[in-house]
């Protein structure tokens, strides 16, 4: 019927009809929140374009994980900041990794807390890039394009902090000059893997973007009798200009060239849907969409075509945007955040990684 028989406003007249209405519902259980880990002790440093976001030494990450475990989130995402950067990202797969240190304490305090461990090399790699990076003329040093020429050995120095390597700068280095060498990558993503949960890591979550990095995984996890550990795939992560801030907070900017040739072009929408669905062949269990807001639609999509345990994360710029403009007085900080992550979730995404994770379960809390 049409008007003045139906009228849609009489279900949005109070709160109480508004609410017993609602389609969507947010609440604290679907969210995981990011944290940067990083060596010392005591350790709250600030970093500055995500308000409210901190690198924290192990002690205080899990102080930092039981107060949002209070909260009801149900999980936690760790990244790490290594003391020493290499050419084999070897941070990231020791026994005495930084994540893998915070995994082992957090658990001790904390057993029912969800870990979900992000398996990238970029922390930890010299150079900033997700991978082996190769020479592009011979098969040469890891990280060899960066010093501008091959040298014989072809490595690039270990124990850096990723800066100024063997002088050369980043204009210095020209996108043909070297590459992500793909398979030799697979075997770290795979041994970073099997490192995390071992240590005590839930759900290993491979971000990098290197092909056939799932099948790699699970079959290291399968071989060490980690057959129940479930694999959360970053399927579809996109290229993107909303990266930044996470950058300087796990201090994880490539030192030369970018990521294109390893992620997403944000335009391609069937490409995503090969990329999940290889992952989905290889044993992925759930699937994850990378940034968020940008790509609602191809959320939605993989909700509808896949129907798989489907995540996304809203990522450090879209953090940062909402933050800012908060600080400014040009929105409503606590309305904007909301609203976002209720878009998330009308998407179809089960669960979304966030920064705002504590806020949002307080004030999902207190209402």
């Amino acid at each position: 019927m049409a008007f003045p028989v139906t009228r849609l406003r009489r279900l949005r007249r109070t709160a109480q009809l508004r609410d017993m209405v609602r389609e969507t519902r947010l609440s604290p259980a679907a969210l995981v929140y990011p944290m940067f880990v990083c060596p010392g002790e005591g350790v709250r440093k600030a970093v500055s374009s995500m308000p409210g976001v901190f690198n924290l030494s192990v002690d205080e990450a899990v102080k930092e994980a039981q107060e949002v475990h209070s909260l009801g989130v149900p999980s936690v995402i760790l990244f790490g900041l290594p003391d020493q950067k290499d050419d084999v990202a070897t941070g990231a797969w020791a026994d005495d990794g930084i994540v893998q240190q915070a995994a082992r304490a957090i658990k001790r305090e904390v057993p029912e807390l969800v870990l979900m461990g992000d398996v990238c090399l970029c922390e930890y790699m010299s150079h900033g890039h997700c991978g082996i990076v190769r020479g592009a003329s011979a098969a040469k040093s890891l990280g060899a394009a960066f010093a501008g020429t091959v040298s014989k050995e072809g490595a690039v120095r270990s124990g850096t902090k990723g800066r100024n390597l063997k002088g050369a700068s980043q204009a210095s280095v020209k996108a043909g000059d070297y590459e992500i060498d793909n398979d030799a990558s697979l075997e770290l993503l795979a041994r970073t893997s099997v490192s995390l949960t071992r240590a005590g890591i839930d759900i290993i979550a491979p971000s990098d973007m290197m092909d056939g990095r799932v099948a790699a995984i699970r079959r290291a996890l399968d071989e060490a009798s980690f057959i129940n550990t479930p694999i959360l795939s970053y399927a579809a992560k996109f290229a993107s200009g909303f990266y930044g801030p996470f950058r300087e907070a796990a201090d994880s900017a490539p030192q030369f060239g970018d990521r294109q040739s390893y992620q997403m072009d944000g335009a391609n929408l069937r490409e995503a849907m090969r990329e999940i669905e290889l992952d989905i062949e290889e044993g992925a269990d759930m699937i994850m969409v990378k940034p968020g807001l940008p790509y609602l639609d191809i959320v939605a999509r993989v909700k509808e075509v896949f129907g798989m345990p489907t995540f996304a994360y809203q990522v450090s710029g879209e953090y940062a945007m909402i933050m800012a403009a908060a600080q400014n007085g040009w929105l409503d900080g606590d309305k904007a955040m909301i609203e976002t992550l209720t878009a998330f979730k009308r998407a179809g995404a089960d669960g979304v990684l966030t920064y705002f994770a504590p806020r949002v379960a307080e004030k999902l809390k207190k209402s």
